[in-house]
């Protein structure tokens, strides 16, 4: 199932129409495929979808920017859903997820936040602008793309995929060069604060050796007015992937918390 015109191509549905929504926006690089896991699991209880980012896969022609990602996002929740969602983010999904929930609290009925718990401000912000200078030098030349692209894809084939989930995922294509743009685009921003303004439910779930926002978590979750953390063991960074089955898990007992509570 898939939503209608303009949207048709960048977004996928599934699930009941009347379920809780369950909006999923991806990282950099990768592309609305690498939530196929979750989206194949949850779709028999609740309404899940999932678009490309501006800068990837089916948006590749489109230069990353955090404004028309969060515009996307409010036509997406306003198009496929009921009005209102939870909303997981991973890694720049997460950024992007913060900052909508900020800008449109009644929208969201929970955060599930997972590699994006590290606040780009002060000493973040410079090492933000460094990263994200490094990843538009290094993906440049086309040589540069093409071994980033290499190494996305042996990371997919070296995870516990079913093989049609992986060749969805590698298929849909590698996109670094937004990973470069993004960088700029979301340093000095206080996404902390942006959260604390946010009245809902928000769970804070990373990856055990995701180091870098590990060390932010739990400041993450004291300054949102609902936060808890919760952590998957021995996975990294894209943690849905490294663990599907355990991710969904905690995505669909946050989301079944948050439809009882709202009942």
């Amino acid at each position: 199932m898939s939503g209608s015109g303009e949207l048709e191509r960048n977004v996928d549905v599934d699930g009941p129409a009347d379920a809780q929504a369950i909006v999923f926006v991806h990282g950099a690089v990768m592309t609305r495929q690498m939530w196929l896991p979750q989206r194949r699991d949850l779709a028999g209880e609740f309404r899940v979808v999932a678009p490309d980012l501006p800068g990837h896969g089916t948006r590749a022609h489109e230069r990353f920017q955090l404004e028309p990602a969060v515009a996307q996002l409010r036509e997406v929740i306003r198009n496929d859903t009921d009005g209102t969602a939870i909303l997981v983010g991973l890694s720049l999904g997460g950024y992007v997820a913060t900052e909508y929930a900020h800008r449109h609290p009644s929208d969201v009925d929970g955060l599930v936040l997972s590699g994006s718990s590290a606040n780009p401000v002060r000493g973040l912000e410079l090492l933000t602008r460094a990263t994200g200078g490094l990843a538009r030098l290094v993906t440049k030349p086309d040589l540069g793309k093409r071994g980033v692209e290499w190494v996305a894809t042996r990371w997919v084939r070296n995870r516990d995929l079913p093989s049609d989930i992986e060749t969805a995922i590698i298929e849909a294509g590698f996109y670094p060069k937004p990973f470069g743009e993004a960088g700029p685009d979301i340093a000095g921003r206080d996404f902390r604060t942006a959260l604390s303004t946010y009245p809902g439910p928000t769970l804070v779930l990373n990856g055990e050796n995701d180091t870098i926002m590990r060390r932010g978590e739990q400041a993450h979750a004291a300054a949102a007015q609902n936060g808890r953390v919760e952590v998957l063991a021995d996975v990294g960074h894209i943690c849905n992937l490294h663990r599907p089955a355990a991710y969904t898990s905690h995505v669909r007992r946050f989301a079944r918390r948050t439809v009882a509570a709202g009942q």
